[in-house]
């Protein structure tokens, strides 16, 4: 007799994934705001703008992932802070336009659904949402058997905010004279992690448990950190200063993305020597024998994100990041940009 085909045989278990949705649905619901209209589980979800607040809105967006710090989180099994980063990456993205966060959506992509680790993964996702202050209101889980191998995964996040229109930073208003302020990350957040997986498995042969001289703790929970979420810091800051840009230390470090949101005639200075760089950094550099300025184009060096102020209130502007609990340093200024000459230069 010829055997019947169920979903449940060709790898895709119903069952087991409404079983996962039980048990996140209270933790989902743990980031609602008011506005949430929907609850988990419905085909969208829905989230009511009060327009009351805001004359001129616009609605700003990102979208992104985790990328291969995942793998670290697989080798560890250790998945409650890759959720977290999941949030930050498209969330601090959104802030820089001077957006406040309302709502977050993410989407989890696995060989075969595990209830116990997915959990943990929404765990972390839901901390991010409640540290950025936007609410969770929708996800899809795919279990998809011969794409991925049973233990893998992938996540990606999507997110938007609303702000004013006449409030948006875009970087137009930079000029010469201005200070770069930067705030400290957290560590690696999650990019390089491609050539960090390189440098300290492939080729130097360590393992995510042991101890590396310069780090605390085992190597993976340094990996592991998950990336700083600067919402709160960034919206409490745009209520009294003139912020005139933000930039996000993410995948292409300083070099590609700092001239992204300057202005043509401007061109920004950065002092190499003017705040802490984490050890982690230099491990790195020193065991994968990289140079200094690749280091730069890779990594956040200890800097996640960047605001531009004018001069006169740089120092206030810092006293207010150091009080909301911000490791914060001057770290360099705009000047005018000659004919020929690149858009940011290091001293």
């Amino acid at each position: 007799m010829k055997e019947k085909h169920t979903y449940r045989n060709a790898g895709v278990d119903i069952d087991t994934a409404n079983i996962f949705v039980d048990r996140i649905r209270p933790l989902v619901k743990s980031t609602f705001r008011k506005e949430v209209m929907s609850s988990i589980g419905g085909f969208s979800g829905l989230f009511h703008v009060d327009l009351g607040k805001i004359k001129d809105p616009v609605l700003v967006s990102s979208t992104d992932g985790v990328g291969t710090k995942l793998k670290i989180a697989m080798m560890m099994d250790k998945h409650d802070t890759v959720g977290i980063d999941l949030v930050a990456m498209s969330v601090n993205d959104v802030v820089l336009q001077g957006a406040e966060p309302i709502f977050f959506l993410d989407y989890i992509a696995t060989g075969k659904l595990n209830v116990e680790r997915n959990v943990k993964i929404i765990e972390g996702i839901v901390n991010g949402c409640q540290e950025a202050g936007c609410a969770l209101i929708g996800g899809e889980t795919a279990e998809m058997p011969d794409f991925y191998k049973d233990d893998e995964y992938d996540l990606a996040g999507f997110c938007v905010g609303i702000v004013e229109a006449d409030r948006l930073i875009d970087g137009s208003e930079i000029r010469v004279g201005d200070r770069i302020i930067g705030i400290a990350s957290s560590g690696m957040h999650s990019n390089g992690f491609s050539l960090a997986r390189k440098v300290l498995f492939e080729e130097g042969k360590l393992s995510v448990y042991e101890s590396v001289s310069g780090l605390e703790g085992m190597l993976g929970l340094e990996l592991l950190r998950p990336t700083k979420i600067y919402a709160k810091s960034v919206l409490n800051l745009i209520k009294n200063f003139t912020i005139k840009g933000i930039i996000h230390i993410t995948g292409g470090g300083f070099i590609e993305n700092i001239p992204r949101i300057l202005p043509l005639p401007c061109r920004a200075v950065i002092l190499k020597n003017s705040w802490e760089i984490q050890p982690i950094f230099s491990v790195l550099q020193k065991m994968g024998n990289i140079d200094e300025m690749e280091m730069f184009r890779v990594f956040n060096m200890g800097i996640g994100l960047m605001v531009i102020v004018p001069e006169k209130e740089a120092a206030d502007v810092i006293e207010r990041l150091e009080n909301l609990g911000e490791s914060v340093y001057s770290i360099g200024f705009i000047e005018k940009r000659g004919k020929n000459q690149p858009p940011l230069s290091f001293i």
